[in-house]
């Protein structure tokens, strides 16, 4: 959603990932094609190509430990045992990185069937919804800085405005 609000249309291979300029927030955005616990060998190549710090470096992942809809922005902190953060964590040598956490709950079995399985029907029907708060964190921190983007992204607890709403999606 950020990409196309930003005319980054022109998506190339570069650093083990997808790789397109956004010019008018002056930002290039990335999707590792790595295998997710290997993110930070995509991540690390890139940002030293652009001379890019950690602190300037917004990761956005999913997290199993948050519920289903919520959100969490934090400007540091440790891998929170997400794989893909910890490969990048090393990767940079550096923990010093913003990340915006979507939260997708924890089900019954097996995680990485659940990480990688179909989302319910009503799940499904609130993915617009997250998206599109989720895409506004990452302009408001590309605009406005990481303290703006923390009192966005976690307004609410990180959930969703109605508190209704959120309490139906967890119970699915």
């Amino acid at each position: 959603m950020v990409a196309q609000r930003h005319g980054a249309t022109s998506w190339r291979s570069k650093f083990s990932g997808r790789l397109a300029e956004a010019p008018s927030l002056g930002v290039v955005l990335l999707l590792p094609q790595t295998y997710m616990n290997d993110s930070g060998e995509s991540v690390a190549p890139c940002a030293a190509f652009f001379h890019i710090p950690p602190p300037r470096i917004l990761i956005v992942c999913d997290d199993l430990n948050l519920p289903f809809a919520r959100l969490r922005m934090r400007r540091n902190g440790s891998d929170g045992g997400h794989n893909g953060l910890k490969s990048i964590i090393a990767a940079l040598s550096s923990q010093d990185f913003p990340r915006l956490r979507i939260g997708i709950g924890r089900a019954q079995g097996d995680p990485i069937d659940h990480v990688i399985g179909k989302f319910s029907k009503t799940e499904e029907a609130a993915l617009p919804g997250i998206v599109e708060r989720a895409a506004a964190g990452v302009e408001r921190f590309l605009t406005d800085g990481i303290d703006a983007a923390i009192a966005t992204i976690n307004a609410f607890g990180g959930g969703l405005p109605d508190a209704a709403d959120d309490a139906e999606l967890q119970t699915e």
